[in-house]
């Protein structure tokens, strides 16, 4: 299977970002990358921001690509994929980022045994710092899931999920989670700023202890418990933090956050 040539249907912020670090890494070249538009006009402009060509045809864009995203809003995917159907054959690779379509609904509307991956990624990837996850439908290849999974690791990191049911938990940990986590660090500066800080200060404090405890973490050789109890030493005031959090039942809020997030996400895919 040929992987040279690239499309994009949409050609937004999820769809650029990922186009971007195509280029910006060397992993496909922008004359091998096309994307569109549903809008005529413009084109020019969004064709050099994006460094690619865009046009507002999408039957062109099919018969030049062999991978070929679908990177629409999740209510027009239907539409898109009725009108690209008759040109999409069996060589061609089909990956939705549309959130809550499943590979269901990209299968049936489309030619029988149709190549599909669902992928699930999220805004961080505008940072290059993206967190996906993905599924291959029925008739894609071990070899299309790994090419689409290299793809994405342009932008951050990628997990492949054993049923698509974990889709759902995609969603509400890395989909939705920036905003939880965004929640989180505006909530800890928040109360720098009532306990006399300036809250810009207190802020930027919140974000960089953010960024290097996530980094710790990623590059951790032990536990996250025990992490935890590297920092919050018996009888010290990181102890008496994690206590009062555990006192709050933050493990108990946290997961009825992702556990109603999971139930949503699933509700919209039906």
């Amino acid at each position: 299977m040929s992987y040279t040539n690239i499309g994009f249907i949409g050609s937004g912020k999820m769809a650029g970002a990922i186009i971007k670090g195509l280029v910006k890494t060397g992993f496909c070249p922008a004359e091998n990358i096309i994307a569109t538009q549903a809008e005529s006009s413009g084109l020019k402009e969004k064709s050099q921001s994006l460094g690619v060509k865009v046009i507002n045809d999408n039957k062109a864009l099919v018969n030049f690509s062999d991978v070929i995203f679908i990177a629409t809003k999740p209510n027009q995917v239907i539409g898109v994929l009725d009108e690209i159907k008759p040109y999409v054959n069996s060589q061609k690779l089909i990956v939705s980022i549309a959130a809550g379509v499943s590979l269901n609904k990209l299968e049936t509307n489309l030619l029988p045994k149709s190549r599909v991956i669902r992928v699930m990624p999220n805004t961080p990837a505008l940072v290059g710092e993206g967190m996906s996850g993905m599924i291959g439908g029925e008739y894609a290849s071990e070899e299309d899931i790994t090419f689409v999974k290299k793809l994405l690791l342009t932008i951050g990191k990628c997990i492949v999920v054993e049923t698509e049911a974990q889709m759902d938990i995609v969603t509400a940990i890395s989909g939705s989670g920036p905003a939880f986590f965004y929640k989180v660090i505006n909530e800890i500066a928040r109360a720098g700023e009532k306990l006399g800080m300036d809250y810009e200060k207190a802020l930027l404090l919140s974000i960089q202890t953010a960024i290097g405890s996530a980094k710790m973490a990623l590059n951790r050789d032990i536990t996250m418990e025990q992490l935890i109890a590297n920092v919050a030493t018996k009888g010290g005031c990181t102890a008496v933090g994690v206590d009062c959090m555990n006192d709050n039942n933050s493990e108990t809020i946290f997961y009825e956050v992702i556990k109603n997030t999971t139930e949503k996400a699933h509700a919209l895919g039906q």
